[in-house]
Parts: structure tokens; sequence; C-alpha cells
């Protein structure tokens, strides 16, 4: 039996992610603070998604995936209820992107290097089993990319059951997966982003995504 999945968000990565859900047979929750925002894409979802509070989604979920920017992430946790997220798996594709222009096509973070948003909501958030995945890659390539070779997709956490649970679900959705070990590698995973975006901010490039080659 698949997990219930809960998804914080009802942004662009929020929907590809449930739509890619649901293509794989898993029941799905998303949560927003505006569930009017959701009614089109609901409608056209399909049988099988949910729409409700970020606190519903956290609930429902037994794998819960936290899809929102990430200058807010944060505030959805809280809203969210860490009650409902202590001994869960989230899946956490954010990425501290600060409201801000690029510069030379490079995003800013408001991180520092030695500090990645992951570790902040793991140092914060302690019960919480924070495995970081979907943050190197655009939205529209996260669910079975059509590359002729897998890409890879690097994920971290502390808790080695958690990336078990969630290796799998990257499987599916057609990734071959990278541990690079605790959260405290998230800092070097999260600044992905912003070497994913370059090609597209500075020349309109959104088709690529990365893969670890080895002997």
């Amino acid at each position: 039996m698949k997990q219930k999945i809960g998804i914080l968000g009802s942004g662009v990565v929020a929907r590809s992610l449930g739509a890619g859900f649901l293509k794989h047979g898993y029941a799905v929750m998303l949560g927003t603070r505006d569930a009017s925002k959701l009614k089109e894409w609901q409608e056209n979802a399909g049988k099988g998604v949910l729409v409700g509070s970020f606190a519903d989604a956290a609930a429902f979920g037994e794998v819960v995936v936290l899809a929102v920017a990430g200058r807010v992430a944060t505030d959805a946790i809280n809203l969210a209820g860490p009650a409902h997220l202590n001994g869960k798996v989230v899946i956490d594709a954010t990425n501290p992107i600060e409201a801000a222009a690029p510069l030379d096509g490079v995003l800013p973070y408001f991180t520092q290097h030695d500090r990645s948003l992951m570790e902040q909501h793991q140092n914060a958030f302690p019960e919480v089993r924070f495995v970081k995945a979907f943050s190197c890659v655009g939205s529209h390539l996260m669910v079975n990319p059509p590359f002729e070779t897998k890409p890879t997709m690097f994920i971290c956490g502390n808790d080695a059951t958690a990336k078990a649970t969630v290796t799998p679900i990257l499987e599916l959705f057609g990734w071959e997966v990278a541990d690079m070990g605790s959260a405290t590698a998230a800092r070097a995973i999260e600044p992905l982003a912003m070497l994913w975006c370059i090609p597209g901010i500075l020349h309109n490039e959104w088709a690529h995504a990365f893969r670890l080659m080895k002997f």
C-alpha cells in the first residue's frame, strides 16, 4: 500500500509533484492558505487529490513534501503544526532564494555557505525527519524527465530510514539517487539550484539536469 502524501504548497512545484504522485497511484492532499488557488487544478487533476489547509495536509500525509518558496518555508511548517510532522518523513524541495533579481544569472540566497535552509529547519524541528530532494531541477522535470539517460537526484538527511523511504519514490519518478550524507550536505545541494538556473536565466535554456558520473 503506497503512503498517503501531504504536500505543503500550492505553487508550481507543489502542483507538479502532486500530479506526479497522483500519476503513480498515491493519494494526495495539497495544503494551502487559500484553497481557491487550487480549485481549477484540483478539477483537472482527476480522482485522488484533496485540498485543505497546511495543517490538514500535514496530518493527512504519511510522507509530507515541503514545496513552498524558501523564504516562507518556516511559516509553512509552523502553520502545518510541528505536532503533525514529528516523526514523519518530510521531503524538503525548498531553496533559500532571496526575493531579489539575479546577478549575471546567479540567484541570490538568504543563507550563508556554512548553514543551509534545511539545516535551519532540522535544528528548529528536531523530531521531523527531513530529506532534501527535488531541489536541484525545475518543476517541469521533477517527474519522469524525458532524458535518454537517468539524471541524478542528490539527497541528504540525518535519518537513514527516512532516506530509504524517499529513494524508491525518486526512482519511481525516473531518477538515479545519490545520497550525499547528513543534513550538512544541504549546504552543497541547495546551491545546485543556482547553477541549474544560470542557463535558463541567461539563455532561456531550461531542459537540463545533473548527472553524477562514476567509473
